[in-house]
């Protein structure tokens, strides 16, 4: 019999444990000795456990540091490398892959064929070309069309496990009180929340062949809201991808961002109502080039705040969502856009305040610039997000986070909630497209109303 081929994974809590499950865990070629991780932090120096692990891994399989690679693979014996996590620049792939290769192994990237799940239900992907497109928002809006037509639908969320992965295996979020139950960090309640408040429920968590089999048992259609800029862990039966003319170029220049955009059926150019007419240009043409066949619809993020009278004329903080500020790399959000928009004096540097983890978070992204990233992948880093916050010396703070920031964390200023749904311009649009797929799949034309 052949020598296995030992592996090493280069992830961040996600898109590396959806391979080993699809692709690794009970394949006898292979030997996956270690994960690495990145990007999110306090998710090394831990073990992917034995019970996820299966029969191959009785003792589970150590969690390092991204910065040991080198190390590893020589300590190891690895002949191979797999890089498994997104948002990333294709030059921070190439370099990744020649740190692996001056290292003796060798360098891989796995695609849908090797990793996609096959749902008994009609599954709608949504992705995006970065973090911070307006994924999010695209994904409640086509969640709210197929209600309206009387469909149950069951979201599935790219996965964010930072905690107790054994019990984090399938999680299921129906109410605002399950966040609480589940001990989801800030970045899983923006994601969960807004689904969960309009009354539809969404999946998450590390085993996806198990999560999508709970997930069939309820629902007429499954939608993947995807993360980052990965490609569905799902096979698809639509997929729509996201496109940000902020960041004009990203579209072509990210992985894996190119690859769903490449794939995509319907692609949505979100923030038409803000972005420069070049930009907007740009990403047409990427479109034109890359996906000439996939279908445009044009977006706005038309931003809404509850009480402007709290701007206009103040000082405020900004706090957006932590993601689209750190790996995401934007450099303006909608509670920038709703600070301007309403008139305030001045944004407020937070970074004369910050204290303990947070600190941290700007030494890494030192681009954030005049921004709060809304952190809080623990205990430790929501009470830091909360202690800077109200030591910062504003007016107001402007929270432009998709869930309700003053629930979790105790602010003792006058803030301002700023709100941002998508908003379709003129044809085609997802009331379209969602027509066809209901058509295609025989959801809902007999017995459910139409849109």
């Amino acid at each position: 019999m052949a020598e296995k081929r030992n592996v090493i994974i280069i992830g961040a809590a996600g898109r590396d444990f959806h391979n080993f499950n699809t692709f690794f865990r009970d394949n006898d070629a292979y030997n996956v000795a270690a994960f690495t991780a990145a990007q999110i932090p306090d998710i090394d120096d831990r073990k992917y456990p034995a019970a996820l692990a299966g029969k191959l891994y009785p003792k589970g399989i150590p969690i390092f540091a991204e910065a040991e690679l080198p190390g590893l693979i020589k300590k190891l014996s690895v002949h191979e490398c797999v890089f498994a996590y997104s948002d990333v620049t294709y030059q921070h792939v190439m370099t990744m892959s020649a740190i692996v290769n001056a290292a003796g192994a060798s360098f891989r990237l796995l695609g849908p064929n090797d990793t996609q799940i096959k749902s008994t239900k009609p599954l709608i992907a949504v992705g995006a070309v970065r973090t911070g497109a307006g994924k999010s928002q695209t994904s409640r809006k086509i969640v709210q069309l197929l209600m309206a037509r009387g469909l149950k639908v069951v979201a599935i969320r790219h996965p964010m496990p930072y905690g107790d992965l054994v019990k984090q295996k399938v999680q299921r979020f129906a109410t605002v009180e399950d966040l609480k139950k589940h001990n989801c960090t800030i970045e899983e309640m923006e994601e969960y929340e807004p689904h969960v408040v309009r009354g539809n429920v969404i999946y998450s968590g590390v085993d996806y062949e198990a999560i999508v089999r709970e997930a069939e048992k309820e629902a007429d259609v499954i939608l993947w809201d995807g993360g980052n800029n990965d490609f569905p862990f799902y096979k698809q039966d639509l997929m729509v991808t996201v496109v940000d003319p902020h960041r004009p170029g990203n579209e072509t220049s990210f992985y894996p961002g190119e690859a769903t955009l490449r794939m995509a059926d319907v692609v949505v150019i979100n923030k038409i109502d803000t972005a420069s007419p070049e930009g907007i240009q740009t990403v047409r043409d990427s479109i034109e080039r890359v996906n000439p066949k996939a279908i445009v619809i044009d977006g706005a993020s038309p931003i809404s705040v509850d009480k402007p009278e709290l701007i206009k004329g103040k000082r405020c903080l900004v706090v957006e969502d932590g993601p689209t500020l750190t790996h995401g790399h934007m450099k303006i959000g909608a509670g920038t856009v709703a600070a301007r928009k309403f008139g305030a004096r001045e944004l407020v540097d937070p970074r004369p305040y910050v204290v303990g983890r947070l600190a941290e978070t700007f030494k890494i992204y030192p681009n954030i610039g005049t921004l709060l990233p809304a952190m809080g992948y623990g205990a430790e880093q929501i009470k830091d997000l909360e202690s800077t916050i109200n030591k910062t010396d504003c007016d107001t703070v402007v929270i432009a986070t998709p869930i309700d920031l003053s629930r979790i964390v105790k602010i003792k200023k006058p803030t301002v909630k700023v709100g941002y749904e998508l908003q379709e311009i003129g044809s085609p649009n997802l009331t379209d497209v969602l027509e066809d797929f209901c058509k295609k799949h025989k959801l809902g034309i007999s017995k459910r109303k139409a849109f």
